[in-house]
């Protein structure tokens, strides 16, 4: 069979070889002498007795030997014509001899001196007759027997042909092949079909020899894989070895070899058989495979997030490194059982973890929270762990699979930035406090101011009151004044009170105009003081903003007070500016410009830096906590140089309706 013979092919051959066979068969029939016509039957003993008399007249001079050609006759007779033709040729041929030689001659008389010699005659016809019946009958028989014989062989051969076509099949279809080698001479007896393309050998060129073999193992293989052989040969042992070939074109493929040795019936080794498989595909996807579990436990090293899964039957079925890592535990050793996990978790959690793995296993409810652990050593984690059920055939719950990841770092950002917090709104409170420390004798003029007005006009009033003719009217109005200016005052206090209050931000929606109108109030003193006058010009129908009153109202006074102090040694007088608009985007948008010293000339951007100040006893924080303040509500402040003189602060802030989205 040739090396590119299909099975197709092979099963055409058997097909045919059988078919051939059976025709044979069919066509051959033993000659029989009943298959012949009687007349020439019985034609070819009389025949056969008449030449068989002219063969005894002619040798009757030898005297014993005259007989013999009747028994010829009858043995051909009987071996062509069959039994009763043989007969009838025993009777002619004992009437021949009774009448040619025996005395008298020509002529029938028995004589019973003739007696035993014509019984001898007859006996040795009927054994001549029996012979001949029996070689006749063998010799059918023996022809029959080897039709049938290369019949057998014909259908031996073609499914000795056939499953040799399902082997080279086979061999081709798992990319196997098989051989044979001497283990005298390490010569190769045998190669199968695809081995020769494993190797990248052409099989028209015939076997190679086992060096040449030798050549096509990868160089980093080569010594290994031939070790491995001869010590398997030599010690009488089987073997396995993994290797790489590389094939004339530079193609690498990867094979699994197998060796057996094969023993005579002395224990002698005559043989070494083995088998080549190409695994090529499966050592890529098993590389493959590594690959990306290599990644998954790097993202999962990384993230600091292990999987899980947990079976309510068999408890945890698996555990990334990750995880033990995650709890404390060694990656390198086994998994421990669930209840090592459970011992970890923090005693104030317990009773949740337990209720929530218990709940996801009765509701197949998903799993989503945080919880504490604390290692061995003291250590406490936070660990968020998200878990889905899983469901089995029946639809019941058999377990979940989750991640858990640690966040105890988030945890500890998280309680660092409250603490932040909560530290940045206990300095703005102190720089509240110091900044109305500072503003106290304005702060006391302005509020004298709306009092003094107050005790003029209650005189006013009691004159009005006490005179003969009292004029209720005017003492109506000065009375009406009275409480206008206490409840300028009033107003005054309760910007003050607010400005001195600590607790928690409160976000509501706040007009940005009203709170410019408050400031300018409460710093109108102090700017007068070192004439510089206030100018607010306001956009009509500003949207309110989400904020915190009081802290808008400290980026206000931080901003208003910052543009005072840049002006108030200028020999000129100053003008304080303050504008709001609505920018492009719609939100709010506010700048307060001075006509003052401006900004630093290096690096103007550190102004914003906490504990930068250009002030003999500033403390450089009025503008960090501004900027703070400002951003965490979602807006945005800077500042920039004016084109003439100063400069002026801008923030942005977003409006009640984007807030709210």
């Amino acid at each position: 069979m040739s090396y590119h013979l299909s099975v197709r092919e092979v099963v055409v051959h058997e097909s045919r070889d059988k078919i051939q066979a059976k025709q044979a068969m069919a066509h051959w029939h033993p000659r029989s002498a009943s298959a012949l016509p009687v007349i020439l039957r019985y034609g070819i003993a009389v025949l056969s007795v008449a030449m068989a008399l002219a063969l005894a007249l002619i040798i009757r001079r030898f005297e014993g030997v005259a007989v013999t050609p009747f028994l010829m006759a009858i043995g051909l007779t009987v071996w062509h014509a069959g039994r009763g033709p043989g007969f009838l040729a025993i009777v002619l041929s004992l009437l021949s001899v009774e009448y040619f030689f025996t005395p008298p001659l020509y002529q029938f008389r028995f004589e019973l001196s003739n007696l035993p010699y014509l019984v001898v005659f007859t006996l040795f016809g009927l054994v001549f007759s029996w012979f001949s019946a029996t070689g006749r009958r063998a010799e059918q028989e023996l022809r029959q027997a080897g039709k049938e014989l290369e019949l057998k062989v014909a259908e031996r051969t073609a499914e000795l042909r056939r499953s040799e076509a399902f082997l080279a099949e086979g061999q081709r279809l798992t990319h196997t092949g098989t051989w044979a080698i001497n283990p005298a001479t390490r010569g190769i007896v045998f190669w199968s079909e695809e081995i020769y393309r494993l190797y990248g050998f052409d099989p028209k060129m015939g076997i190679p020899s086992f060096e040449e073999w030798a050549q096509r193992f990868h160089p980093e293989d080569r010594e290994r894989v031939l070790q491995t052989r001869e010590k398997a040969v030599c010690e009488g042992t089987g073997y396995e070895v993994d290797f790489r070939t590389v094939l004339p074109d530079g193609t690498i493929r990867y094979i699994h070899g197998i060796g057996h040795p094969v023993f005579n019936a002395s224990g002698d080794l005559i043989e070494f058989v083995g088998t080549s498989m190409d695994v090529t595909e499966r050592k890529r996807a098993e590389e493959a495979l590594r690959q990306t579990e290599y990644y998954l436990a790097e993202g999962e090293r990384l993230a600091q997030t292990g999987s899980y899964a947990w079976n309510k039957d068999r408890g945890l079925v698996y555990a990334s490194a990750e995880l033990l890592r995650v709890f404390g535990f060694d990656p390198e050793e086994p998994a421990p059982p669930h209840a090592a996990f459970r011992q970890r978790v923090h005693p104030d959690d317990l009773a949740m973890f337990d209720e929530l793995g218990e709940r996801s296993l009765r509701e197949g409810a998903d799993l989503d929270w945080v919880y504490r652990i604390v290692l061995p050593d003291g250590t406490l984690k936070y660990l968020h762990v998200v878990a889905r059920p899983v469901f089995n055939a029946s639809g019941e719950v058999a377990g979940n699979i989750g991640t858990t990841r640690d966040v105890t770092e988030r945890k500890r950002a998280e309680q660092d930035r409250e603490r932040l917090r909560q530290a940045e709104a206990d300095l703005a409170h102190m720089s509240r406090v110091t900044t109305m420390g500072e503003l106290t004798v304005s702060l006391a003029h302005e509020i004298k101011q709306p009092m003094a007005a107050a005790v003029t006009n209650a005189n006013t009033c009691l004159r009005w009151l006490t005179r003969d003719h009292p004029n209720m009217e005017e003492a109506r109005e000065a009375a009406l004044r009275i409480v206008k200016d206490m409840t300028r005052a009033a107003d005054i206090i309760s910007r003050i009170r607010l400005l001195f209050k600590k607790g928690e931000s409160e976000r509501e929606p706040v007009d940005v105009n009203e709170v410019i109108r408050e400031m300018i109030v409460l710093l109108h003193s102090e700017a007068t003081r070192y004439s510089i006058s206030i100018r607010a010009e306001l956009a009509e129908e500003l949207p309110k903003v989400i904020a915190d009153r009081v802290q808008l109202q400290q980026v206000f006074m931080n901003l208003m007070l910052n543009g005072i102090e840049a002006m108030k040694d200028m020999n000129s007088a100053g003008e304080l500016t303050i504008k709001s608009q609505q920018a492009e985007n719609d939100q709010p948008l506010v700048s307060i410009s001075d006509t003052g010293v401006g900004l630093p000339t290096e690096k103007p951007s550190q102004i914003f830096d906490a504990f930068f100040t250009t002030k003999p006893q500033g403390i450089g924080m009025g503008l960090p906590i501004s900027r703070s303040i400002i951003e965490s509500h979602g807006g945005r402040l800077w500042a920039t140089s004016n084109s003439g003189q100063g400069t002026t602060f801008q923030f942005t802030l977003p409006c009640e309706v984007a807030a709210h989205k």
